[in-house]
């Protein structure tokens, strides 16, 4: 196997300047370009440092020398993912579960997943949540009844759909008043992702499903059954539309309402049913001004149909995964600017791992689901630091940041988009973040969405960095065997 590059931590930034220098890395470094960089304008209130100027992806790529010199090339995210599918244990191959499943094996799943939590709940009224409560969703598990030999069930997601910790809406949060992080809403599936459906609840109305990045449970309506072939081989084919906006929606149809206006996610790819008649309409619809693309939804009796739907030509597609420049990484982050953070892919946004995560997405790069995990991954190119390395090896790391490098501290991540004003600046989508303010008192930001920040004023604590929290930068380039 190809091991990703286990440098000692202190030596990478300077071997990382020699390669640079000679033309051994893909990606370019944060330098000044020859053409003209735009004025930043008047600073904005608020965001320490921030520019109306930084708001924007064109100002960053203008600072590059090479912006649309290519990090990987295709091959290159092709051996990039068989790395991350060998050598990451949080990325599954669904496509090789057992015929059979035996009952240890598919409750272990649900309960390494499904486990109460220590701390004290709350509902959205404030209400610790009662004993009778949590005893009606834990019999929901349905675990006694899983029998003693499980043949996992193939299905397509049909609509975006949440990933939850149990079987179960309920809304629970760790802290009275604060309603945004529901602390069993794990994540979510979109249109077309598959997955291997394990069990299901007590009440029929959720499944527990392995897909690639994750295993959770499902609404049950929200993924419909085929065979194993039919489910693995959907859009195994071009010719493609890969989402490249942020959202994306299909026509409004009355005919057939399963297709109408689902939202798809950047990095979404659907395949186009290219030869369908150029006169015969679509749900009610002539085609000619959208893509005809198929899509999967779900019958009466829960069993899967593919049928056609359009994709309007107004809404941000491109015929394959784009090219993986720092000129597009940076287009793509911005194409969330603004956009509320939701935890867990709740309120149909994302969280910062998610936020990254769709990024690459539409690059057709495979990461894993959360912080924990992408940090970690043994597939990217990882500088991890301990308590033991100071703030000067911590600095230097930071001032070598290049576009697209991906920086954790725990329970977060930060995307690098370049340096300005003495400055490394991030994009991240964030609950919340803090500054020293003018009068030396820590100002507490809600954010709450993507945001621009630089790095190095950003605090932990009164006396903690975020610099002096980072766990591990994470990088993609390319890799030789």
């Amino acid at each position: 196997m190809i091991l990703a590059s286990r440098e000692p931590r202190r030596h990478w930034p300077h071997r990382l300047t020699l390669a640079l220098a000679l033309g051994l890395l893909g990606a370019p470094a944060f330098t000044q370009a020859a053409t003209p960089v735009p004025d930043p304008g008047a600073p904005l209130p608020y965001v320490i440092g921030l520019h109306e100027a930084y708001l924007t992806a064109d100002y960053w790529a203008a600072r590059l020398d090479n912006a649309d010199a290519p990090i990987l090339d295709r091959a290159q995210i092709e051996a990039q993912n068989a790395r991350m599918r060998a050598q990451d244990k949080h990325i599954q191959d669904i496509a090789t579960l057992p015929a059979q499943l035996s009952a240890g094996q598919v409750r272990d799943s649900i309960t390494t997943l499904s486990s109460w939590p220590a701390r004290a709940l709350y509902d959205d009224k404030g209400r610790a949540i009662a004993p009778d409560v949590r005893s009606a969703i834990e019999a929901n598990l349905g675990l006694d009844a899983v029998p003693s030999q499980v043949s996992p069930d193939y299905a397509l997601v049909v609509k975006r759909a949440a990933l939850r910790t149990f079987p179960t809406r309920q809304r629970v949060f760790s802290t009275v008043g604060d309603t945004d992080i529901d602390r069993f809403q794990e994540s979510a599936l979109f249109p077309g992702d598959k997955v291997a459906v394990v069990h299901r609840s007590t009440d029929g109305r959720w499944l527990f499903v392995h897909s690639e990045r994750y295993s959770a449970w499902i609404e049950a309506d929200a993924v419909a059954s085929g065979d194993k072939a039919t489910v693995l081989g959907y859009g195994a084919k071009g010719p493609y539309r890969v989402v490249t906006a942020a959202t994306a929606h299909t026509a409004y149809t009355p005919e057939e309402p399963r297709v109408s206006r689902l939202q798809l996610d950047m990095g979404v790819r659907l395949p186009v049913l290219a030869d369908w008649p150029v006169a015969e309409p679509v749900n009610g619809q002539q085609a000619h001004a959208s893509w005809v693309v198929q899509l999967p939804v779900r019958e009466a009796d829960g069993r899967l149909k593919l049928v056609p739907a359009l994709l309007p030509r107004s809404q941000d597609t491109a015929a394959d995964y784009l090219p993986l420049t720092p000129r597009l990484l940076l287009q793509q982050a911005f194409k969330f600017l603004g956009e509320r953070y939701g935890w867990g892919h709740d309120y149909d946004t994302r969280d910062c791992s998610g936020f990254v995560s769709e990024i690459y997405r539409s690059f057709g790069v495979l990461l894993p689901r959360n912080t924990s995990a992408q940090a970690v991954s043994p597939a990217l190119d990882r500088l991890p630091f301990t308590a033991k390395d100071g703030k000067a090896v911590r600095d230097r790391a930071v001032s070598d940041l290049q576009v697209g490098d991906l920086v954790y501290i725990p329970g977060h991540v930060m995307m690098a988009i370049g340096h300005v004003d003495g400055r490394t600046w991030v994009i991240h989508d964030t609950a919340g973040g803090s500054w020293f303010g003018a009068d030396g008192k820590r100002v507490q930001a809600h954010l709450n969405g993507v945001s621009v920040t630089p790095l190095e004023p950003m605090m932990a604590s009164d006396s903690v960095r975020y610099i002096d929290r980072i766990t591990n930068i994470q990088r993609l380039r390319a890799k030789n065997p």
